[in-house]
């Protein structure tokens, strides 16, 4: 069920109305009837997968339950690695089968022996490398003792399978979403009203944004061959916005529907694209991830202590890692290869905690370094990103090679002029909301609380109209494939 469908326009009103109304703020049934409308959210698409979130539910939640029993520090990291073993199996039989069996094929047909090998037809289980992370967060920081095992099966379901963000993030952390099932929740307008305002920028982002840019970037990827050098920056810009609309926005439509039940999840952007540098950058996009592999994977490989040779040796595979974990594909390896290339230097010369303050800070413009410095990082994460959207590693290659040909200086040519040229402009108002919102938590958050009521609701159905009158095709969201 998409968040921009018809379906889910009927099914979140109903469950709302189900929630407040006919539990009576009942603890136990609002937890319940979240995890039936989860099940029902996600076997939308295939009831079949439903099996896998209720065996991974049920795996960790009796984990949990041996380590809270086991003093056995040997035991202890026996049932840990059975739910990682576990969990990461089905990920990766999933996922990833097919990748490992047909790079295995072409290993050895490259050494001189012919070999075969049946790939099968896998259909990708929606979201669950998003689950699979959560659950694992659980067993992980039980195992840690920074978290008490759950007793209450239903709360601990509820975590995993929460719908909103089920199938693309936030990727939340036990330690702070399960407690939010233990507490009684009652309802409040004011942080109603937030949630449906974090709705609406987000189906802007997604529905006016991410749609438009995309039929776009498709164009201009699909025959690459046919473009100067010009027109494919254009298609590389396209694809950036559409990519940081797409999913920032499922994030914050996420965001805003836990609030209208009582729940705050963790923000999972922060205008990166107004980044100083690539350090700055990751902080900033996917913070969800990008901190699960900080805590999880990067500190227990050392992080950044130790040695120069340990710090590179780190850093390069948790962005290799991370590539991989988007998707079986050479191209998402090579995405995240570059990121460690462009952090590194940050790293080795200790200026990777340089700008944690939002840039220009309490000024309207950035100064020119500031400016050039966002100029460069934003140009070093487009060139990284068309190896995200290539159809494999050569076009890629072949991709950014005409771009850095003399056909850079040619005029764009322009696919369906009109069209692109008003997603260009749109893209230019939307920078300059997200400009003026950088120093709040979320671009919406404080946009017009102080104006006039008129003026501000004139603003929102100006938002609503614009949903409906430049909408483009509607197109499942990016992160659904992985």
């Amino acid at each position: 069920m998409l968040f921009n469908s018809i379906d889910f326009a009927l099914f979140l009103p109903v469950v709302f109305l189900l929630y407040w109304f006919l539990t009576n703020n009942n603890l136990k049934l609002q937890n319940f009837l979240i995890v039936a409308a989860s099940y029902f959210f996600y076997g939308w698409w295939d009831w079949r997968f439903l099996s896998l979130i209720l065996f991974s539910t049920i795996l960790d939640y009796f984990i949990g339950r041996g380590l809270s029993k086991q003093d056995d520090q040997l035991k202890r990291k026996m049932l840990l690695w059975t739910s990682i073993v576990v969990n990461l199996g089905f990920l990766g039989f999933f996922k990833y089968y097919n990748f490992f069996l047909d790079n295995f094929v072409t290993a050895y047909t490259f050494l001189g022996k012919e070999i075969s090998g049946d790939s099968l037809n896998i259909i990708l289980p929606v979201g669950i490398s998003f689950y699979t992370f959560q659950t694992l967060s659980y067993t992980i920081d039980v195992y840690k003792r920074k978290l008490e095992p759950t007793k209450d099966f239903v709360a601990f379901s509820a975590f995993v399978c929460f719908f909103p963000q089920l199938v693309a993030g936030p990727i939340e952390r036990a330690t702070h979403l399960l407690p939010q099932f233990y507490k009684k929740r009652t309802f409040e307008y004011g942080k109603a009203v937030d949630g449906m305002r974090q709705i609406l920028w987000g189906l802007i982002k997604k529905v006016v944004i991410a749609d438009n840019c995309a039929e776009f970037a498709n164009i201009i990827f699909n025959n690459s061959s046919e473009y100067s050098g010009s027109t494919l920056v254009l298609g590389a810009i396209f694809f950036s916005f559409q990519i940081y609309g797409d999913f920032s926005g499922y994030s914050d439509i996420a965001i805003g529907t836990s609030r209208l039940f009582g729940f705050d999840l963790m923000q999972n952007f922060s205008f990166p694209y107004f980044s100083r540098d690539i350090a700055e950058f990751w902080r900033r996009w996917h913070i969800s991830l990008s901190t699960w592999f900080r805590d999880y994977v990067y500190i227990p490989l050392g992080g950044s202590r130790g040695g120069t040779l340990g710090k590179i040796r780190n850093t390069f595979i948790i962005f290799i890692v991370s590539g991989f974990w988007h998707g079986a594909n050479w191209t998402f390896v090579i995405w995240g290869a570059l990121n460690a290339i462009y952090f590194l230097p940050l790293l080795l010369t200790k200026n990777n905690r340089n700008n944690l303050e939002v840039v220009a800070k309490g000024n309207v413009f950035p100064n020119i370094k500031e400016f050039l410095l966002i100029v460069l990082t934003f140009g070093l994460t487009v060139i990284a990103w068309i190896f995200f959207r290539a159809d494999n590693v050569g076009h890629a290659i072949g991709y950014i090679s005409e771009i850095f040909s003399p056909t850079l200086f040619d005029n764009p040519k322009f696919p369906r002029k009109v069209e692109s040229l008003a997603t260009l402009i749109m893209i230019v108002v939307f920078v300059l909301f997200e400009w003026n919102g950088r120093g709040n938590k979320y671009a919406i958050e404080n946009l017009g609380i102080k104006w006039n009521r008129q003026i501000r609701y004139a603003l929102y159905y100006v938002f609503i109209i614009s949903i409906f009158w430049f909408g483009g095709k509607e197109q499942q969201f990016i992160y659904f494939q992985f």
